[in-house]
């Protein structure tokens, strides 16, 4: 009786953890035939530093992110999105090379991360489509518009908009995959420069670019 009574004690102290778990188990039986392929490309990289914000580098910003949002990918939503990194480590891949892995994989939807760098007032989040146009124009305003509205509503970052760019690494996109390019923030001011220098921040935008994605993707959570 004894044995018995501490096994129901342990189970009645963690039952918050389980019902979580029940929840994540029945999201996760959902049927998923046909993965979205989405392609994340950590800006800059190796000798390209991107910019030089008061806490960090640009490149070690996005390359964080990318990880942390593959990692929410897999521990949450078990690989759910069909994911590829364009550069999973500090090595600088050419822009050419990033926007052909999105064409040989026929990708759903590129997402290149960066940073924002400017005068010390300015803030917000911007995301930038290709000023070309194609038939990929509207799907690729859309995705951008879902990771701006997390962006906003859950972690409440000032909206700088959606914008058009002559971006090299967006170049190739307009006919063939939906692209766009997020400015998570401005490591030039303070505020900014040091929320993206805490791990917690670094894995909540993670997580608010995956919910923007899997929301423009259709896909239930």
């Amino acid at each position: 009786m004894k044995n018995v009574m501490k096994k129901l004690k342990f189970k009645l102290k963690n039952v918050s953890f389980l019902l979580m778990l029940l929840n994540i188990c029945l999201v996760n039986a959902q049927v998923y035939p046909l993965k979205k392929i989405v392609v994340i490309d950590p800006g800059h990289g190796g000798i390209d530093p991107g910019a030089l914000g008061l806490h960090r580098q640009e490149k070690d910003i996005t390359l964080d992110i990318a990880l942390e949002l593959k990692k929410w990918n897999n521990m949450f939503f078990k690989n759910e999105l069909d994911l590829y990194l364009t550069r999973d480590s500090d090595t600088l891949i050419s822009l050419a090379d990033r926007r052909k892995l999105a064409s040989a994989l026929k990708a759903d939807a590129f997402i290149s991360i960066h940073c924002n760098s400017a005068h010390k007032g300015a803030r917000g989040i911007e995301i930038f489509t290709t000023k070309k146009t194609g038939q990929q124009t509207t799907v690729s305003q859309n995705l951008a518009q879902s990771i701006l509205d997390e962006f906003r509503l859950q972690l409440g970052f000032l909206s700088r908009g959606i914008k058009k760019a002559r971006y090299s690494v967006l170049s190739q996109s307009f006919n063939q995959y939906p692209a766009i390019l997020i400015e998570t923030g401005f490591i030039s001011s303070e505020d900014e420069s040091m929320y993206l220098a805490d791990k917690k921040h670094i894995q909540a935008v993670a997580l608010a670019i995956l919910m923007g994605i899997k929301n423009h993707l259709n896909l239930k959570l």
